[in-house]
């Protein structure tokens, strides 16, 4: 009965940072469409364009759909060696035995004590989703951080004015304590509630622009380097195969066309078994 109970607890509590993501990606487009329709620019005078609320309007919700739908994609494409014929015949060097899921597994694959599996070509398991980064869901993985990093910066772009409204009277202890802890100018009663939203979202994407710059540069280098997460340490890499192999090989054949939309087909040109080497996969000598 307690480990049931636990059980339930653990996978409620694996499913938290997926809703939190979710409330946060549609807290800062609802914000943001209200900047563009109703509270954006300050000045009247300036107030824009049907034409340009329309083009806003739809600039933001084809980043919302790209994340969103990437998402979907990601979590529902597993990257495990499950289904996956691992002969005996194709084992050779850089080839491992698992003995968690009793099997041989091949080069760039490792296992995930989260997801339970060995996972094909494994980057890293992704807290905020759940699921692993591997072979087949990589491009996903990629797509998504772009849109959230593009979304996030245009979403600050526009907040710029939430933060030219709060400051509008000068730099005061109750503008810098709004800015930087707006639940305590809430639960103290010295704001009201539409104004800890604009500043809490304000706060939420300068933020989330700054890990997820972090998170999708660092990807970006290891794209170019041609290197998972797991890899990324060492100086080797002997799966490099310059920058446009390495967008084939992650992207798919189609990765020119496959980064604007998740629908578009780009198959990949492997099998995340076989990989082709450009360099040396032992360990240099001391």
């Amino acid at each position: 009965m307690t480990s049931s109970v636990l059980g339930n607890v653990e996978k409620m509590c694996s499913h938290l940072p997926v809703l939190l993501n979710t409330f946060l990606v549609f807290s800062i487009t609802g914000e943001v469409s209200y900047l563009v329709l109703v509270g954006a620019p300050l000045e009247p005078a300036q107030r824009w364009s049907s034409l340009w609320k329309s083009m806003h309007l739809l600039a933001q919700f084809f980043m919302l759909g790209n994340i969103c739908w990437n998402a979907l994609l990601f979590v529902r494409t597993t990257p495990s060696i499950k289904g996956v014929f691992l002969g005996g015949d194709h084992v050779g060097q850089g080839w491992k035995y698992c003995y968690t899921c009793e099997t041989h597994t091949p080069p760039r694959c490792s296992h995930c004590y989260d997801c339970k599996v060995c996972v094909l070509r494994r980057d890293h398991h992704c807290v905020f989703f759940g699921r692993c980064v591997g072979f087949r869901n990589h491009r996903y993985f990629l797509t998504c951080l772009l849109y959230m990093w593009s979304g996030l910066l245009y979403a600050t772009w526009m907040n710029a004015e939430v933060f030219i409204l709060i400051l509008k009277e000068g730099v005061t202890l109750h503008s810098v304590l709004l800015l930087l802890i707006p639940w305590l100018m809430l639960v103290s009663g010295q704001v009201s509630a539409r104004a800890f939203s604009f500043a809490f979202i304000a706060d939420t994407c300068v933020v989330g622009l700054l890990l997820v710059s972090a998170f999708f540069f660092f990807h970006l280098f290891l794209l170019v380097r041609g290197q998972t997460t797991r890899e990324w340490y060492s100086s080797r890499r002997p799966y490099n195969l310059g920058l446009l192999g390495n967008l084939r090989h992650t992207l798919g054949s189609r990765w020119y066309l496959g980064w604007l939309c998740p629908l578009i087909s780009s198959p990949l040109p492997g099998d995340g078994i076989h990989f082709q080497v450009t360099g040396s996969l032992e360990p240099p000598r001391q």
